[in-house]
């Protein structure tokens, strides 16, 4: 949560503007906050309408995840309160804010409580039904519904048939007998730019007490829509089919903002970025902006799914000056029947090995994700899949399937035997089981993502898979198996320890105690070395355990540095951009760099081999953030760079070991 008075906007005590918030909370529970960018466009729009400016004091009150229904109360209530309270719901917070709803009747009575987002949206019934406090529910695309909402400057008392609302289109109200009315559905915003920017017009404070950036990163929205419906996904259907864009020239202007700010990491939350020529347009900016400033380091987003000219002349510009990202093969699955059944056939992804090679060569870092318990895949399959998948890419992002609103999943979810259970903190329905998966076999599951999530998608271990699979013969499945097995009996192995009992249902917190005592406790890489010398090493043959030994110490050594002792005898870097430091002259028994690189691909012999090593180790600053939240795209940003790689003994005859493929 911020450190802004939570009387923000008490100052209508003096002011006769009827007062306006605009609440929205993120998912992760971080030191930094998620930027309300949902918010500040609704604001943004309201403000820009000088008749609705005049008469409402509008403010957007954010807050941190992880907050318990009290926190939040407190912070949102304990000064004057304004007379429309307006939630940004999404599956992990809409009971929340059907809660804090209820507080704020019982405070201002006739008080209007407004709902919208993705998760609500076309839900009024349901929404009205479960929160009854809710007044009305915004359907669609919100900038344009809301002011003319507010134009009306009716309060819940006022809704009753033949009121004003009944005009506007792409709303759901309710009456003052409980009926639900909706109105005619919204078109979509032609023109992007009618939006006013939250950024360039102030709607959205950027800047915190210290003077500095005060969010995790700068998240943007180039465009919006999706050619695609997966069956499983409301992104095509939230925002409709066809795709539109933002100026360049105002995609700019929010460029240099972010880069005065010195923001290190730009996200842009489109559906499928790399598939329009403006996104090439505004690369080239990003790039020319960077080269001028120092910013930004990163830059990531949703990768568009099949792959055209364009996105290859992004990787290649990107690539040419250093410009990180996390490039996704979002293929969900690799079983024909699960695809069918997802609506993904059209999707041109069987290209993806290639496309992973050619990232490779690029050396540039790449994920993929899968989603486990869509129907028509099976345990068998899947774990198929993922072996078939971790030979090329070794960080794969895994979800459980979820029943979100408006999916056909969702709506059709009889027709696919779908048995699911809603969650206790959160609205997303689970799935359990359905005629391809049994419970049992869901629960097995359930415990490998688990660990396959913090080991592989978080990059605990990162070097050492290829090794493993070519050395050893030792599939990446196993290893994390392996660790899953091992940790429910091992002792002294902190948070990890009731590690299987959190992996069903609890989500994204028992990720983060599990990640976090892994990369932040300095007990968390002696856990790994117990494992690895216990279950992997005698897997291991002997001629192949020093390679296998110096990479995994490789992984651990590359971590991020979450702690401040960890900097202690780090060397500043005088480069430009975020802050780096250097840890010089690291010893390692071979050369792992060249190890590591060779053995990820298939196609080259590699000669074991090698000299003992000295290297020069770059680590940016400022992790934490990045790890705590367990955003995996941010974490790889902070593993340490390997420069400088100097040989300490020539290679012997003597040594020499069989090439291997």
């Amino acid at each position: 949560m911020g450190s802004r008075d939570p009387g923000v906007g008490a100052a209508q005590a003096s002011d006769t503007r009827r007062g306006v918030w605009i609440v929205q909370q993120g998912v992760w529970d971080m030191p930094l906050e998620s930027l309300p960018l949902a918010a500040g466009y609704l604001k943004a729009m309201a403000d820009g309408d000088a008749a609705v400016r005049s008469t409402h004091d509008i403010a957007v009150r954010n807050m941190r995840g992880g907050l318990t229904h009290v926190q939040m109360a407190n912070f949102l209530f304990s000064g004057e309160l304004p007379k429309v309270m307006a939630f940004s719901a999404l599956g992990w917070n809409v009971r929340a804010f059907g809660s804090l709803a209820r507080t704020y009747k019982q405070l201002v009575p006739d008080g209007l409580v407004v709902f919208g987002g993705t998760h609500v949206t076309n839900q009024a019934e349901r929404v009205v039904r479960e929160h009854p406090d809710v007044d009305v529910v915004v359907n669609g695309e919100g900038e344009i519904t809301f002011r003319e909402l507010l134009r009306t400057g009716l309060q819940a008392a006022d809704l009753q048939p033949g009121c004003a609302l009944d005009d506007i289109e792409g709303l759901s109200w309710k009456d003052r007998d409980g009926k639900v009315h909706t109105t005619g559905e919204r078109k979509r915003i032609e023109d992007l730019d009618e939006i006013p920017s939250p950024f360039l017009t102030g709607a959205v404070d950027l800047v915190g007490p210290d003077g500095r950036f005060r969010y995790d990163v700068a998240i943007m929205e180039t465009n919006r829509g999706c050619p695609y419906k997966c069956a499983f996904c409301y992104w095509g259907g939230a925002i409709g089919q066809r795709v539109r864009a933002f100026s360049r020239e105002r995609l700019r202007q929010e460029l240099e903002l972010f880069a005065q700010l010195e923001v290190p990491t730009i996200v842009a939350c489109d559906a499928n970025f790399g598939m329009l020529p403006i996104d090439l347009e505004f690369i080239d900016d990003l790039i020319d902006v960077r080269a001028r400033t120092g910013f930004p380091a990163a830059f990531e987003t949703s990768w568009a799914k099949n792959k055209s000219a364009t996105f290859f002349s992004i990787v290649e510009r990107m690539a040419k000056v250093g410009l990180k990202s996390s490039f996704t093969l979002a293929l969900q699955t690799l079983d024909d029947a699960a695809l069918r059944r997802m609506n993904r056939r059209n999707m041109k992804v069987n290209a993806w090995k290639d496309l992973a090679v050619w990232l490779a060569g690029q050396n540039l870092d790449c994920y993929a994700e899968l989603i486990w318990g869509a129907p028509g895949e099976t345990v068998e399959s899947f774990i198929a899949g993922y072996d078939e998948l971790s030979e090329h890419v070794s960080r794969i992002a895994v979800y459980p399937i979820m029943l979100l609103p408006n999916t056909e999943f969702s709506e059709e979810s009889s027709k696919f035997g779908i048995v699911s259970i809603r969650g206790d903190d959160d609205d997303f329905e689970y799935v359990l089981a359905h005629d391809s998966m049994t419970f049992a076999e869901n629960q097995r599951m359930q415990v490998f993502l688990f660990w396959a999530r913090v080991l592989a998608e978080n990059a605990v271990l990162r070097h050492v898979w290829a090794g493993l699979r070519r050395l050893a013969g030792i599939r990446q499945s196993s290893v994390i198996t392996s660790f899953g097995e091992w940790v429910a009996q091992a002792a002294d192995v902190g948070p990890l320890a009731t590690a299987h009992s959190r992996a069903q249902g609890r989500g994204a917190p028992a990720y983060a105690e599990a990640i976090g005592y892994l990369f932040t406790d300095a007990n968390g890489p002696e856990v790994i070395r117990r494992w690895w010398q216990e279950r992997i090493r005698p897997q291991v043959p002997e001629e192949a355990r020093l390679v296998l030994d110096e990479l995994l110490r490789f992984d651990l050594e590359t971590q991020p540095l979450c702690r401040v002792d960890q900097e202690r005898d780090l060397l500043p870097w005088n480069g430009s951009g975020a802050p780096v430091r250097v840890r010089p002259g690291v010893r390692f028994d071979v050369d792992v760099v060249r190890l590591s690189r060779e053995l990820r691909d298939p196609n080259i012999e590699v000669d074991l081999d090698s000299p003992a090593v000295e290297v020069d180790l770059h680590f940016r600053l400022g992790a934490a953030n990045a790890v705590l939240s367990t955003n995996h795209e941010e974490i790889m940003h902070f593993m340490a760079v390997p420069v400088n790689v100097v040989p300490l003994v020539p290679v012997s005859s003597a040594q020499s070991h069989d090439a291997v493929r």
